[in-house]
């Protein structure tokens, strides 16, 4: 059960710091570079890892994607190019990892987490992890495809503060795009929520108990990887990192802004989630109620009418109502109008849908 809710990559017991755990199913390493300088843009796949070597051009700002972790030695090999400390590669590697900003010397790494949907309405989590340099990012993702194509747009246009800041405001808009892409998925489980809403307390089947403890989990994994993001970005906004400039310091702010909103956003509908849990509980109890209501008016009517026809059910010869003429309908109206005064007893008392005594 456990496994199931939290699963992480890790070395053997006692390996030795910086054993990187890559899992059979890890994606082939795609490398994109992005380097820029205002206006100018150039963009290319790398396959020569030799290429690499233009992060360190102090004219230009450099972006460095690295996309599925499936060739180890690659990766090695961007590790030494770029002097990455063993436990800052294990950290990236090994996921998924507690959000966090921590310094290695010149370097600062930053991981958080990307939530996304795909085709099936799932949420897919997904760790990235941003290195901070002198000239350059370097950005690790697990799977090939990410929410930061608008920072690319913004890179290839060449306006507005992006070209016109070093590698630290980049850092902080890939940051920013990959905390704002959680408001999408917030506004979506919104809509969730309202349409559970109306079922928990309309009609509570089994499926929207289900529904709800799956949204749930959802909720719990979204709050695990938001409050240490938060935390994170809080660092970076408070740290004194030697790349990271005042006025980008600023920029963070406002992104730790967006962290807290969408923390407590979280922490909103997690408690709306628990409302509705009890709210159907609740209807079906409701429910259940109205139908023991139903049985037990139904088998009350009938105990005076089972004791009448248990009493002329009895076969005594002086019993004088037996050779009655008219005994027969006589009894049948005695227990119609025993049922009618019962009913109308039952209706006088809100039992059946009446306003009740006050």
């Amino acid at each position: 059960m456990l496994g199931a809710i939290f699963s992480k990559r890790h070395p053997k017991v006692g390996a030795r710091p910086g054993t990187l755990e890559i899992g059979e199913s890890a994606h082939p390493v795609r490398i994109r570079m992005m380097s820029y300088r205002g206006r100018k843009a150039r963009e290319v796949d790398v396959d020569n890892l030799e290429s690499l070597s233009e992060a360190f051009d102090e004219s230009t700002v450099t972006w460095i994607d690295v996309q599925g972790f499936g060739d180890e030695p690659r990766i090695r090999e961007i590790a030494e190019l770029f002097q990455l400390h063993p436990l800052l590669l294990e950290d990236i590697v090994n996921v998924p990892h507690r959000p966090k900003a921590e310094s290695y010397g010149d370097q600062l790494l930053v991981i958080v987490r990307m939530v996304r949907t795909n085709t099936e309405h799932l949420v897919e989590h997904e760790q990235v992890s941003l290195v901070l340099g002198k000239h350059y990012v370097l950005t690790f993702q697990e799977k090939h495809g990410d929410v930061l194509d608008p920072v690319r747009a913004r890179i290839r246009e060449g306006v507005g503060p992006i070209a016109q800041h070093g590698p630290d405001y980049l850092a902080y808009a890939l940051i920013d795009t990959i905390v704002d892409a959680y408001y999408p998925l917030l506004e979506q489980i919104g809509d969730w929520l309202e349409a559970l809403e109306d079922d928990a307390v309309l009609r509570p089947t089994p499926d929207v108990l289900h529904r709800l403890n799956r949204l749930r989990n959802r909720l719990s994994n979204l709050r695990r990887g938001i409050w240490p993001q938060r935390d994170a970005v809080s660092a970076m906004v408070r740290g004194d990192h030697a790349h990271i400039s005042e006025e980008v310091r600023l920029y963070l702010r406002d992104t730790l802004d967006h962290c807290v909103q969408t923390t407590e956003v979280t922490e909103m509908y997690r408690e709306m989630v628990t409302e509705l849990i009890n709210t159907y509980l609740s209807s079906l109890a409701n429910r259940t109620n109205d139908v023991m209501k139903v049985l037990t008016i139904v088998a009350t009517i009938f105990i005076p009418l089972s004791f009448i026809a248990g009493v002329y059910g009895m076969n005594f010869d002086n019993m004088p109502e037996l050779h009655v003429r008219w005994a027969y309908p006589l009894v049948w109206l005695a227990m119609a109008a025993t049922a009618m005064v019962m009913l109308g007893f039952f209706w006088r008392k809100g039992w059946l849908g009446g306003k009740g005594e006050s």
